[in-house]
C-alpha cells in the first residue's frame, strides 16, 4: 500500500510503498476513502523539516532538553546516533479521515465488515491507504453524511474541545482570533450554541467566508473594525470568550484578546501561538486563561487510546470518541457545514505535489482533502465492495528442523520489531557485519519496517509475521518487540527452527517462562540467547580478567541511577507490560551472576513505599551475595549504573561503563590497575554480544550463554514480586 511520509532531517516528502499493517486485537483496519490535510499543524511540521539542524533546534526547545539530558546519561557518540537515527527516518502524516472497514480485530464488536467510519490519531488516522485504528479513535459516521465531510472529524473535535473550554453560554459574545480550519469551526460551533461571533483574520477571504457561515462580523486585527464590532455587541463590555486559534511568532493574539475581552473573561488557547502574557493586562481584568487539549479527555492516554478503556460517562461526559461522534451528528444535521471550507480535493497519487503547492503558496487553501482509489464520494460510500484482506492461517505444532547452511553461507536474519532500541543499538552493528544478510523486518506498523529496510538493508519489509517464520532461508530471528509478546514470539520462533536473539525479558511470568521451555523441549530446538549484553561489555570483561578467580565467597553492590520514566510510556502499562524491573532487572542479575559464576539460589526484596526504588539481594551456593539497588529516584545528573565487588581482598569497581578498576593486596604489595584509556563511548557489550550469537549460529557452536543461565535469570526476576510481597526470601528450586 501506499503512505505519505516525510524525512525530517532532509525534508523529503515521498509517497512510500509500506507493508499493510495487522489488524490487532481491540481495533479494526480501515480503507482510506478521504483524509484530511491539517493545513496549520502538518504545514507546521514540513516547514520544519526544511529548516536548518540550528532552526530545528530552536523550534524545539523541550527537545533539545531531552538530547541534552541524554548526552549526560549515554555520552555524545551513543545519543548522536540515536538523535540521527530518529531525524533520518520517515515519519508519517495525517490525523483525520475516512474510511471502510476491512478488517475487525478480535474483541471488537461495534462494527462490522463495510462500515463506514471517521477515525482519528496522528499514529492511526494517517494518510495512507489503509490504517489500523483502536477502538476509542473511530466511530461510525451517521447516515446522511458524505465521507468527505466525515473526514472533517478530528479537526472538528479539536474546535469542539476548544468550545467546550470555554464553557459558551446562550446570548454571550466570543471573538475567535484565527479564521482557519480550526478557527472557522470554532465559529461555527459558537454560532451553533447560540453565541455571536466577531472573527478576526488578516485575510479577507477568510473574513468573509466566516460570516457567510454565521459569524456576526469578521476583520483584519490591525483595523479597527473589529474593535468597534466587539463594542457594538457587547455595548462596550467586552467579548464573553476569546479563542486563540492562530499560529505563528507573533504575540498580537494575546494582546488583542486582553483588550477585547471583558472583566474575568475566559480566554482559550487552541492554536500554537506565541503566549507572552501582558501581565498587566491579564491581571486588571482577571482573565482565566485555559488550554484546549487535542481531541479531549483520552488524548495521550495509552490506555484509553491503545487499550480501549473508556472513561464512565458520569465522571467524563465529552471523551474524545464522544466529541468525534458529536461533531458527525452535528454536520450530518447541517448545524455545521464543511463543504465550503473545502479549498481543494486532490487524488492521493498527487499527495507530495499538493504538500509542495501548499507550501510554496501556489494553493490557497484553509481545508484540502485526499481522494483514494475506489471511493466515490456518496453517503454510503461503498459503491465498490470493500476489498478483503486475507490474513494467513496461522500453523502451530510439528518438530521443525533448523535450516541447512554451509559454513561459508552468510547467516540470514530476519527480525520482529524495529523499535527505538533495535534500531539504535543492534541494527547498526548488524547491517556493517561481514557474513549477515538481513532479510526480512516485521513490524505492526508499516511505516516502521519501511524505514528499518531503507535505513538497515533488509530485502523486505512485511507486516505478516507467520510468513516470516514459515520462510526455511531465515535461520535467525531477533525479537524486538514489546515485552508482553516476548515469551510467545520466541516460542513460536524456536518451533519454526529458528536461532531466536530475544530482548530482554523472556518472560514476564512463570507461565510463559514455561511455555519458551516446552517449544525447546518439544522442537528439540535450545539455540536461545537473550539480550544481557552487559557480560560482554569490553571494560568489564578486561576489568573481570583483572580481577582473577577469587576462593572466597564475595559480596557484590549494583546501583541502577534508572531514573523517573516520562508520561505515557509504554513501560508504565504494568498491565500489559509488567513492572519495569520485570523488563529491565534480568539485565543486572545476569551481570552479577556471571560475575560471580554461578546461579542465585534465593531472592530477597524490598521496596521502598510509594515509589519503584527496590533493593534486590541474591544468594549464590558458595555463600556469596549481590544487592542490585535499583532507583527512580536519583539525581538524573548522576552515572546510571555503578558496581562494586568486594573478595580475598580485591575489590573490581566500575563506573557507568566508563571506568573500571581494581584493587588488590597480595604478597608483593598493594597494587592497582585502572581502564587505561576512557572509551569513546559506553560501550554495554551490544556489538560483542551480537559477533557471539552470529558466530553460534554460523558455526552450529554452543550459544553465548547457557540456556540454563538464562532460565535461572528469568526465574529470579520473576520471585521479586513474590518476594515483595511475601516479606522473606524466595527460595529458587528446579532451575534448568
Amino acid at each position: 500500500m501506499k503512505q505519505v511520509v516525510q524525512n525530517y532531517k532532509s525534508g523529503e516528502l515521498a509517497l512510500l510503498d509500506v507493508p499493510v499493517p495487522g489488524c490487532k486485537p481491540g481495533g479494526v483496519l480501515v480503507r482510506s476513502a478521504f483524509s484530511l490535510i491539517s493545513t496549520g499543524t502538518e504545514l507546521m511540521k514540513v516547514s520544519e523539516a526544511g529548516m536548518s539542524m540550528v532552526g530545528k533546534a530552536r523550534s524545539r526547545p523541550d527537545q533539545v532538553a531531552k538530547v541534552m539530558q541524554s548526552v549526560a546519561t549515554n555520552g555524545v557518540p551513543a545519543t548522536y546516533r540515536k538523535v540521527m537515527g530518529k531525524l533520518d527516518s520517515y515519519t508519517p502524516l495525517g490525523y483525520s479521515l475516512c474510511g471502510v472497514v476491512e478488517q475487525v480485530g478480535p474483541g471488537t464488536d461495534d462494527v462490522k465488515v463495510g462500515d463506514l467510519v471517521a477515525c482519528a490519531g496522528n499514529e492511526h488516522a494517517l494518510h495512507a491507504e489503509l490504517n489500523w485504528v483502536p477502538k476509542n479513535l473511530y466511530t461510525p459516521v451517521p447516515d446522511g453524511l458524505a465521507p468527505r465531510h466525515a473526514a472533517f472529524g478530528t479537526v472538528g473535535s479539536i474546535a469542539m474541545q476548544g468550545v467546550r473550554q470555554g464553557e459558551p453560554q446562550l446570548g454571550e459574545v466570543a471573538l475567535v482570533i484565527g479564521l482557519g480550519l480550526i478557527g472557522q469551526l470554532v465559529a461555527q460551533l459558537l454560532t451553533a450554541s447560540g453565541v455571536r461571533v466577531v472573527g478576526a483574520d488578516p485575510d479577507p477571504a477568510r473574513c468573509a467566508l466566516a460570516e457567510r457561515l454565521g459569524a456576526a462580523a469578521c476583520g483584519d486585527p490591525a483595523s479597527a473594525a473589529v474593535e468597534a464590532a466587539v463594542a457594538e455587541l457587547t455595548d462596550g463590555h467586552g467579548v464573553d470568550q476569546v479563542y486563540l486559534a492562530a499560529g505563528g511568532g507573533s504575540n498580537q493574539p494575546v494582546e488583542l484578546a486582553a483588550r477585547l475581552c471583558r472583566d474575568r473573561g475566559r480566554v482559550v488557547d487552541i492554536g500554537k501561538c506565541r503566549l507572552d502574557l501582558p501581565w498587566n493586562a491579564y491581571y486588571e481584568k482577571e482573565l482565566d486563561v485555559r488550554f484546549s487539549r487535542s481531541y479531549g479527555p483520552g488524548r495521550y492516554d495509552p490506555s484509553y487510546e491503545l487499550e480501549g478503556r473508556d472513561y464512565p460517562i458520569g465522571y467524563v461526559r465529552w471523551t474524545e470518541r464522544r466529541n468525534l461522534a458529536c461533531f458527525l451528528d452535528l454536520a450530518a444535521r447541517g448545524r455545521v457545514d464543511v463543504e465550503p471550507l473545502i479549498s481543494h480535493v486532490a487524488d492521493f497519487d498527487d499527495a507530495v505535489e499538493t504538500y509542495q503547492r501548499l507550501k510554496d503558496g501556489e494553493l490557497k487553501a484553509v481545508a484540502v482533502l485526499f481522494r483514494y482509489p475506489g471511493r466515490a464520494d456518496d453517503p454510503a460510500g461503498a459503491d465498490t465492495p470493500a476489498p478483503t484482506v486475507t490474513v494467513p492461517e496461522v500453523r502451530r505444532g510439528g518438530k521443525p528442523s533448523a535450516p541447512a547452511r554451509s559454513a561459508d553461507a552468510p547467516v540470514r536474519v530476519a527480525f520482529a520489531g524495529a523499535g527505538n532500541y533495535a534500531t539504535s543499538m543492534l541494527l547498526p552493528h548488524l547491517a556493517q557485519r561481514d557474513g549477515v544478510e538481513l532479510t526480512t523486518v516485521v513490524t505492526t506498523t508499516a511505516l516502521s519496517a519501511a524505514n528499518a529496510k531503507r535505513k538497515f538493508g533488509f530485502k523486505e519489509a512485511s507486516t505478516d509475521l507467520d510468513a516470516m517464520l514459515d520462510d526455511k532461508s531465515v535461520d535467525a530471528v531477533f525479537v524486538v518487540t514489546r515485552h508482553s509478546s516476548h515469551a510467545e514470539l520466541t516460542r513460536r520462533a524456536l518451533l519454526a527452527g529458528k536461532a531466536v536473539f530475544v530482548e530482554k525479558p523472556l518472560a514476564l511470568s512463570e507461565d510463559e517462562l514455561a511455555g519458551v521451555l516446552a517449544a525447546v523441549e518439544e522442537s528439540g530446538n535450545d539455540r536461545l540467547q537473550v539480550g544481557f549484553n552487559r557480560r560482554f561489555a569490553p571494560l568489564l570483561t578486561e576489568a573481570r580478567k583483572k580481577f582473577g578467580a577469587r576462593t572466597g565467597p564475595a559480596s557484590l553492590r549494583y546501583l541502577v541511577n534508572a531514573g523517573r520514566l516520562q508520561g505515557g510510556s509504554w513501560y508504565l502499562q504494568q498491565g500489559t507490560e509488567g513492572s519495569r524491573f520485570a523488563g529491565e532487572g534480568g539485565h543486572f542479575i545476569d551481570t552479577a551472576s556471571w560475575l560471580l559464576d554461578a546461579d542465585p539460589e534465593s531472592v530477597y526484596a524490598t521496596a521502598a513505599p510509594g515509589n519503584e526504588d527496590l533493593n534486590v539481594v541474591l544468594r549464590y551456593p558458595d555463600g556469596s551475595t549481590a544487592t542490585i539497588s535499583y532507583v527512580t529516584t536519583g539525581a538524573a545528573g548522576f552515572p546510571k549504573e555503578t558496581l562494586d565487588l568486594v573478595a580475598d581482598g580485591k575489590v573490581l569497581r566500575l563506573d557507568d561503563f566508563v571506568r573500571a578498576s581494581v584493587y588488590s593486596d597480595g604478597g608483593s604489595g598493594r597494587k592497582r590497575w585502572v581502564s587505561s584509556r576512557l572509551p569513546k563511548a559506553r560501550d554495554k557489550g551490544q556489538n560483542a554480544e551480537l559477533a557471539a550469537f552470529i558466530r553460534a549460529v554460523r558455526t552450529g557452536g554452543p550459544m553465548p550463554v547457557p540456556l540454563e543461565s538464562l532460565v535461572a535469570t528469568t526465574a529470579a526476576t520473576l520471585a521479586v514480586p513474590s518476594g515483595l510481597a511475601g516479606g522473606v526470601p524466595v527460595t529458587l528450586t528446579g532451575a534448568r
